[in-house]
């Protein structure tokens, strides 16, 4: 099996939809560090589990917007990190740290069997 990573950083903003009272459901900026885990039993025919620049691609994305005009669901990090991985093939897990101390992981149905 063979593994690949990639941290990212970008800059966001959003405002959450809650059932109960919080600031967070104000427009609110965060800096936030997102690492991509994927992997592949075989490698492409390019040699590689994914491109790290296909990951990039996709993060970047979200870099300097507010996600609540880019998505139609609730843009907690849980959901971001769900919408991350659904977005690359070979991806298994995302870790999305929206703030020091506060990361959502998501980890796909399709996540590689560790051994060893």
């Amino acid at each position: 099996m063979f593994y690949v990573s990639k941290t990212l950083e970008i800059s966001y903003a959003h405002s959450l939809s809650l059932n109960y009272p919080s600031k967070c459901s104000g427009l609110h900026g965060h800096n936030a560090r997102i690492t991509v885990h994927c992997a592949a039993e075989e490698l492409n025919e390019n040699g590689m589990v994914v491109d790290f620049m296909h990951i990039k691609e996709v993060v970047m994305r979200l870099d300097h917007k507010n996600l609540n005009d880019l998505f139609p669901f609730n843009t907690t990090a849980e959901n971001v990190a769900r919408w991350i991985c659904e977005q690359i093939p070979t991806c298994y897990k995302v870790e999305f740290c929206e703030s020091e101390g506060n990361t959502a992981i998501y980890t796909s149905d399709t996540a590689p069997a560790h051994h060893g």
